[in-house]
């Protein structure tokens, strides 16, 4: 796995301009992702915590790991610990709503990033990607990769989490106007490398005769990628991925993954922060709209040297 270094996020947190006239804050911003051990959610906490110290505050950084009774105990320590204010990614869109009620009838302003939940009005915003628009841009480059007869498998994300139907859908929208593209495999492997792996191994056993995986993160679509290397099958299948991390940028320039979906987290990572200082200093949100969409970029062979920090892609 590719290392993320602590110079790259406070470089790519620095690319983004604080907001001007703010004055120097205090307390604590608690920043919760799901697990670090993705890069994308390592990113997202990362650049959050350094912009937060560079405005003022304390932060920290910790994990639920898709684990909505972990989730609310990590709420529970920031209401203990006064923290000013919360940015979280929820670890599930209907089972994360009572976690960030707490919060809210704590006092607390709670932003959050990368996955929405269910119930509009609680969280001060949630800012997400444009999974919707990255899905479609992605399904548009895999089908002109892919051609418009081929048997393909499908990668899926964390049925709990709404971005997996978002991005699954996008891809269904595209590739359904091609009757010749046919679906010989879906399978649920929870943005997981090691899952996508292992049913990747299964999938090669039941349907050998496929050319093409799109997939609904990087990690999933890498798991993907191992399995159909060992099995000697790799030269021959196009792969897809989405959400633009490091080992994904490697894999592109490896010539093993056609292309990746970037997803700007570490844009709404740093811009949730702002606007959460901007709340705690005026007492109102930032921006009008609670649900803010931030639309992902495409990533390939052509333009994969403009990568130039984790999930940055520079114009």
């Amino acid at each position: 796995m590719i290392k993320v270094t602590k110079r790259a996020l406070l470089a790519a947190a620095a690319a983004l301009p604080l907001m001007a006239g703010s004055v120097w804050a205090e307390g604590l911003m608690s920043i919760i992702v799901t697990d670090p051990a993705n890069p994308y959610w390592f990113t997202e906490g990362e650049v959050a915590k350094a912009t937060a110290i560079e405005m003022g505050y304390e932060a920290n950084v910790s994990a639920h790991k898709g684990d909505t009774n972990v989730e609310s105990n990590l709420i529970d320590a920031a209401i203990t610990n006064k923290s000013a204010a919360i940015i979280l990614d929820p670890a599930n869109a209907d089972g994360s709503i009572g976690a960030v009620k707490k919060a809210i009838e704590a006092g607390i302003p709670v932003f959050l990033v990368n996955a929405e939940i269910n119930e509009s009005g609680l969280a001060i915003g949630q800012l997400v990607s444009n999974n919707a628009q990255g899905a479609a841009m992605g399904a548009v480059q895999w089908v002109d990769l892919v051609g418009d007869e081929a048997k393909y498998v499908e990668f899926f994300g964390n049925p709990a989490d709404n971005n997996a139907a978002t991005r699954s859908n996008g891809y269904e929208t595209v590739i359904s106007q091609y009757p010749g593209l046919e679906k010989v495999a879906e399978e649920v492997a929870n943005w997981d490398r090691t899952q996508g792996y292992n049913k990747m191994q299964s999938i090669i056993q039941a349907n050998p005769d496929f050319t093409a995986v799109i997939s609904g993160n990087d990690e999933m679509a890498l798991g993907a990628i191992a399995a159909l290397k060992e099995a000697g099958k790799l030269g021959d299948v196009i792969v897809g991925g989405f959400d633009g991390s490091p080992d994904a940028v490697e894999a592109i320039k490896a010539g093993e993954m056609a292309y990746s979906v970037l997803q700007p987290v570490a844009v709404f990572s740093a811009e949730a922060v702002k606007q959460a200082d901007y709340y705690i200093k005026n007492g109102k949100p930032m921006v009008a709209e609670e649900k803010q969409l931030f639309d992902c970029l495409l990533i390939t062979p052509d333009n994969v040297d403009k990568y130039t920090a984790p999930f940055v892609l520079s114009e």
